[in-house]
């Protein structure tokens, strides 16, 4: 037993030790104890301690742990157990010691552990783990379970073996785990075995979320790569129990695994959706590695044929299949050179079967590579078979081939495997194989065949996905009648797209071309492009006016004209000089469509009527007019104001007043926006037609009902016209009552255009005038809030506007330099301004009432 003497107790442990000596059960004085020695050098001090504490306390979690830590931490600088046994043998005394109260505590059993994996003594570590598991509850082995296993694999061997198939039979979902440490440790066989199991397993889940389809293709990995792995497996393999929900245990037998039937559970499983080309490769290896040549062969020529499901499936076997061709060819002839070398010259060998077997495997890899572009059509017309591109492809292999029989049977399998409405987004159309199928037939001048397939496809109710695939299936077949120069074949086939059905003929004006519940067979007679090109064969015939004007008229009926076909129409009467029926088209056109497309065709039918009939009937041309005015909105009226007024001037008999009552009308008829520019046509065609002086009266009007904007722009052409007549107070005037609406700072026009005048035809006090309307002008706008606002808002939309317009700009290089080197000169003059502008406005605070003049303005 360990004493006080045996310690050097200190003046300042006194204390402590009273307090012990009071109440030795009580743990917070012991830990006081103990942190306060815990600062003193000497460890033996603080073990003794220690040893005191746990001889009081024996059932303290918290004493042994931090004793045992303590101890365990001495030993870091001695950490050789051979140099330093018996240091190590008292550390472990303690965790014994210990046990025999923590028994039932993992932690201790842990550190006791991770202690023991540092001792040279494998056996006696694998015995402690067997007490741990032993002592703790089954709740608590997860803990435990993890250290042995890490042991056990750093061990390996038998101990490892035995140690893992006692974890797989308390937790066989935890299988991966060893297959991960066969893998690691290179032993092929046992890894094979047990994927072999998990797979016949069928109630496994792996912890690791791994999937069945993993879990073959990693199968797959490991044979692939050690084809020999299933020759032999070790006895713990052996000793496997069988899964407990085996649904084919027949493989795992006693006399070893069955690859074959595996591999092949493998490919029947996934082989539809996922990827099986390891699979196979692993299958054909197998075979390989047994010397079963013919069999491997065998599985590479199923894969490529038709089982495997995709591209990259089918580029991984076929690699591996001319892989294999290659070295059989290459250990053939290095038989046959080690053959030659070793027969002596006297010997003569006959190597004509061996010559001939060379020559058999150099033509069996010839035609593998020849068939590859077949193969791989295959693959991915079995994986899409609606994909019209692959079908597209496979028939130009036969084509480049010269296999007329294989090109067209492989059209006529895609036109009749092919459905329009499954085709992949951006693949094509249906009706791309039909053409391409008379396109073939056509090449060899059968255009009765080519005929047939066309007459198929513009019939069968299958054939198209859509209305616009068969309108330009029927265009495309019409065009190649054309180009074979039958103008009648094509007529009829556009004749049979143009009819009605029968099963709409009652309702065929009911019929929307755009509704894809009704079939495309069915409304296809509205088809525009079809009506076009039929009227268009119609107009290059000589003898066909009059059908040409029934297919036009029945484009009008079916309501599928657009206004260029209306002004076609119109074009042909009057190239045939039906005059009047070309002018019912434009009316019937205009009836049919409404405003803005209406605009156009009035201006056509106008135009052509005037060019017509001139002054022959100007009272009919006005009621046209008047009708094209009535009902027109005001923003597509201007064209037809103005036309209305020229045709008064060409054809109105010589009266002025007419045209100029029509161009006054123009400008209460238009839109807003418009009524400056017509004020402006109407004054010039015044001043022309009756002089400048009539013409005041229209500039009067126009600055009454125009807004202020527009009204200073007339109010400025207004003074320039009186200036020209000599009426220069009247130009005055006009500039005062025009400077109510100019800001100085946004009209500076009407300011210059004043200043430029006062200085040619005023006097002082004219001038002086002016810069007092200047000034009151501009301090009537300082103060106008609405003003102010509408200015804010004006400046910020054009200081976005310009910014969008510097981004626009191509060269943004050039763009940014000449920025940067006009940017600081823009600033001085910002700042130039700014001053002139500062001092204008202090001298103007200091004497409101004076004018400044210049006098060499005067």
């Amino acid at each position: 037993m360990v004493s006080m003497m045996d310690i050097d107790i200190k003046d300042e442990d006194l204390p402590f030790e009273d307090e012990l000596q009071r109440e030795p059960y009580k743990l917070r004085s012991w830990l006081r104890y103990i942190d306060h020695k815990s600062q003193t050098p000497t460890s033996r001090t603080l073990n003794i301690i220690y040893e005191r504490a746990v001889r009081q306390l024996p059932g303290s979690y918290k004493l042994w742990k931090k004793y045992l830590d303590h101890r365990t931490l001495q030993l870091a600088k001695k950490k050789n157990p051979i140099v330093h046994p018996d240091e190590f043998k008292k550390v472990e005394l303690c965790y014994e010691r210990s046990l025999l109260h923590m028994h039932k505590m993992p932690r201790i059993w842990l550190d006791y552990l991770r202690f023991l994996t540092k001792l040279p003594d494998v056996g006696c570590v694998r015995r402690a783990f067997d007490r741990a598991l032993r002592a703790l509850p089954v709740t608590q082995h997860h803990r435990i379970w993890p250290a042995y296993l890490k042991h056990a694999k750093r061990v390996g061997g038998i101990v490892a073996e035995r140690v893992f198939q006692r974890y797989l039979a308390v937790w066989p979902a935890q299988s991966e785990l060893y297959v991960d440490y066969c893998l690691d440790t290179q032993q092929w066989g046992p890894a094979v075995w047990m994927l072999a199991c998990l797979l016949d397993d069928v109630g496994f889940k792996s912890p690791r979320g791994t999937t069945v389809y993993q879990l073959w293709k990693q199968l797959a990995g490991v044979l692939k790569a050690q084809p020999h792995a299933v020759a032999e497996f070790s006895s713990f393999a052996r000793a496997l129990p069988k899964p407990r929900n085996s649904g084919n245990s027949s493989r795992l037998g006693d006399g070893g695994l069955d690859i074959e039937a595996i591999l092949r559970d493998g490919i029947s499983r996934f082989g539809g959706d996922q990827e099986t080309g390891e699979l196979w490769v692993a299958l054909a290896g197998h075979f390989i590695a047994r010397g079963e040549f013919e069999m491997a062969r065998d599985v590479f020529e199923e894969a490529v044929a038709g089982g495997v499901s995709s591209v990259r499936d089918f580029s991984l076997v076929f690699d591996a299949y001319a892989e294999f061709e290659e070295s059989a060819i290459a250990g053939a002839m290095e038989a046959q050179v080690k053959q030659a070398a070793a027969a002596s010259d006297a010997v003569i060998i006959d190597s004509t079967d061996q010559d001939a077997a060379l020559d058999l495997r150099l033509l069996r890899l010839e035609r593998l590579m020849d068939r590859r572009p077949f193969l791989v059509s295959d693959v991915v017309i079995a994986q899409q078979p609606h994909s019209v591109q692959s079908w597209l492809k496979r028939a130009a292999l036969w084509q480049a081939q010269s296999n007329r029989d294989k090109a067209v049977e492989t059209y006529e399998a895609a036109v009749a495997t092919v459905d329009p409405h499954r085709i992949p987004s951006g693949d094509g159309k249906v009706t791309d194989l039909w053409m391409a199928y008379a396109e073939l037939l056509e090449g060899e001048e059968k255009f009765d065949q080519m005929r047939s397939v066309l007459g198929r496809a513009v019939s069968a109710a299958t054939a198209v996905g859509s209305v616009a695939e068969l309108a330009d299936l029927f265009v495309w077949y019409a065009e190649k009648e054309l180009a074979l120069g039958q103008t009648e074949r094509a007529l009829q086939v556009l004749t049979q797209a143009t009819a009605v059905p029968r099963a709409v003929a009652s309702s065929f004006r009911k019929v929307d071309y755009r509704d894809e519940s009704v079939s495309p067979h069915h409304r296809v007679f509205k088809a525009l492009k079809v009506w076009n090109l039929l009227v268009d064969i119609r107009e290059s015939m000589d003898d066909a006016a009059d059908a040409t004007r029934a297919a036009y008229d029945r484009m009008l009926e079916l309501r599928i004209a657009t206004p260029q076909t209306v002004v076609n129409y119109a074009d042909f009467l009057e190239q045939h000089n039906y005059f009047e029926d070309s002018f019912r088209v434009y009316e019937r056109g205009i009836e049919a469509f409404g405003y803005p497309v209406a605009i156009e065709l009035w201006n056509i039918y106008l135009r052509r009527f005037v060019e017509r009939y001139g002054a022959a009937k100007k009272e009919r041309a006005r009621d046209l007019f008047e009708q094209a005015l009535d009902k027109c909105p005001e923003k597509y009226a201007k064209p037809i104001y103005l036309a209305y007024g020229r045709m008064e001037e060409a054809h109105g008999g010589g009266v002025a007043r007419r045209a100029l009552r029509i161009y006054e009308r123009a400008t209460r008829g238009v839109a807003r926006d418009q009524r400056l520019e017509m004020f402006q046509f109407y004054a010039a065609k015044t001043a022309e037609l009756l002089g400048p002086v009539h013409a005041r009266a229209v500039y009067e009007r126009g600055i009454e009902e125009l807004g202020d904007a527009q009204a200073l722009v007339l109010a400025l052409e207004f003074a320039l016209v009186e200036r020209q007549l000599g009426e220069i107070d009247r130009a005055r005037a006009l500039y005062s009552y025009a400077s109510q609406f100019a800001d100085p700072r946004i009209s500076p026009q009407l300011w210059s255009a004043w200043h430029e005048f006062e200085v040619r035809h005023g006097n002082e006090e004219t001038f002086k005038e002016m810069l007092r309307v200047k000034r009151s002008v501009q301090a009537r706008f300082n103060t106008d809030a609405q003003f102010l606002a509408a200015l804010e808002i004006e400046k910020q939309q054009k200081q976005k506007l310009k910014q969008n317009q510097q981004q626009q700009k191509p060269d943004a290089a050039s763009a940014s330099e000449s920025k940067d080197s006009g940017g600081f000169e823009g600033f001085e003059r910002q700042q130039e301004t700014q001053k002139t502008e500062s001092a204008s406005a202090v001298a103007a605070a200091d004497n409101p009432d004076e004018v400044s003049i210049d006098f060499d303005d005067l």
